[in-house]
């Protein structure tokens, strides 16, 4: 390729690129884009992050405790507990402290979780019961009211006229929202607890109160010097429902001139929970090692021991298995003495009178009929030890008692 040509390439390969850019330049426009990516996880770990943010731009005072033991630091004056944590493991102590903190000066407020039982009479909600509050489920109190309400529905019913019944509709546009009435307010709050469960004070302590279309929701009520209110439910304050409604709005209104101490988490998983959900390849691992293991240990090591074959022992297997049985049983002096007695009785068989004579003088008799050393006799004829003999000296001692016996 010559070099003109080249030239000429070159620049038609210029000129395409440039035309390429212009057109880009003049059809390519910038945008911004956002991507979502989900609550933050701190937001995650903690349904009630918005209300202590919240709470914190409305320049309150919020703390956060793990636990009932920041009861025994915590002051009263001026100071709102909101005990949101699940109590299922609060003990009867716990609750008296909780209670007298109150009654201190404090303003406690917690959540009723469990349900008035008519037949046990109480709930098991230690703080439910030691202020004689009952929560019952909606159904239940639809049920119990259906057959005392029946006949006057039926008569408001028919004598109510339209414009009556228009009325009813426009009083109570929102059943289903819980409204908070204020002095001096012509519209009421709107906040949005669970309808599925309703408070009742059968104590009537209660000097406040909120209630939706069918169900009391909360109830407040003096307590020594203090402040107690009982809500059906708080998940109106957690991430997702706090802005709906004027949810924020009664949250303020309740903890308003006062520093705010917030217990929403006070159960602590056990180690194994927190292993499972923080390790778990690593649990996995140590579960197949510790089969491997099991595996390894249950395995048969070396060949498979064959079967007894069905005939008859000779008689050497006989003779030492009595004899390991009499050794077992009875012990080495007993057999050591068997022995000994066994040559005496054979000494007095081939001397007359050799039981009335000295110890010295049955030795020499020994000596003469055996044609054995004296070493050797009273070697085999000493008293036996009080102390077990080793496996070498009791072999050694019951052959020279058998070497003297067979010499007799």
């Amino acid at each position: 390729m010559t070099r003109p040509l080249k030239i000429a390439l070159f620049g038609l390969l210029l000129i395409l690129l440039v035309g390429v850019g212009l057109y880009a330049l003049q059809h390519l426009q910038p945008y911004e884009e956002e991507v979502n990516h989900g609550p933050s996880p701190e937001a995650r770990s903690n349904d009630y992050l918005a209300a202590e943010l919240f709470l914190r731009q409305q320049k309150l005072q919020v703390t956060r405790a793990s636990g009932l033991e920041a009861l025994q630091t915590l002051p009263t004056a001026g100071q709102t507990l909101l005990l949101l944590a699940p109590r299922h493991n609060m003990t009867p102590r716990q609750s008296q402290q909780v209670l007298d903190w109150a009654a201190r000066g404090g303003h406690l407020i917690f959540v009723a979780e469990e349900v008035w039982d008519e037949e046990e009479g109480r709930s098991g909600d230690l703080l439910l019961d030691s202020l004689g509050i009952q929560q019952y489920t909606t159904e239940a109190e639809e049920k119990a009211e259906d057959t005392k309400h029946a006949e006057a529905q039926s008569e408001s019913d028919s004598e109510a006229a339209p414009s009556d019944q228009a009325a009813d509709d426009d009083e109570d546009r929102y059943p289903e929202l819980t409204k908070i009435y204020l002095e001096n307010e012509e519209a009421p709050a709107y906040a949005e607890f669970d309808t599925s469960y309703h408070l009742f004070d059968s104590k009537d302590r209660a000097y406040a109160w909120a209630n939706s279309g069918e169900s009391t929701h909360m109830l407040q009520l003096e307590h020594g010097d203090g402040l107690i209110t009982v809500l059906t439910d708080a998940w109106l304050w957690q991430n997702h429902s706090i802005a709906d409604y004027d949810n924020a709005w009664l949250l303020w209104y309740l903890v308003q001139d006062s520093a705010v101490t917030l217990i929403y988490d006070s159960q602590r998983d056990d180690l194994f929970s927190q292993l499972f959900k923080h390790y778990p390849a690593a649990l996995a691992a140590l579960a197949l090692l510790i089969a491997l293991l099991l595996w390894h240990v249950g395995m048969r090591h070396g060949p498979l021991q064959e079967p007894t074959t069905a005939a008859r022992r000779q008689l050497e297997e006989h003779l030492r298995a009595g004899a390991d049985f009499l050794l077992r049983r009875s012990g080495q002096q007993h057999l050591l003495v068997n022995l000994q007695r066994d040559i005496q009785r054979r000494a007095r068989h081939r001397h007359p009178g050799f039981e009335r004579l000295s110890v010295a003088e049955q030795w020499q008799v020994l000596g003469r009929l055996t044609r054995l050393p004296s070493s050797a006799i009273s070697q085999a004829m000493r008293p036996t030890p009080a102390q077990k003999l080793s496996a070498a000296d009791f072999t050694r001692q019951v052959a020279n008692l058998q070497t003297l016996r067979n010499a007799l």
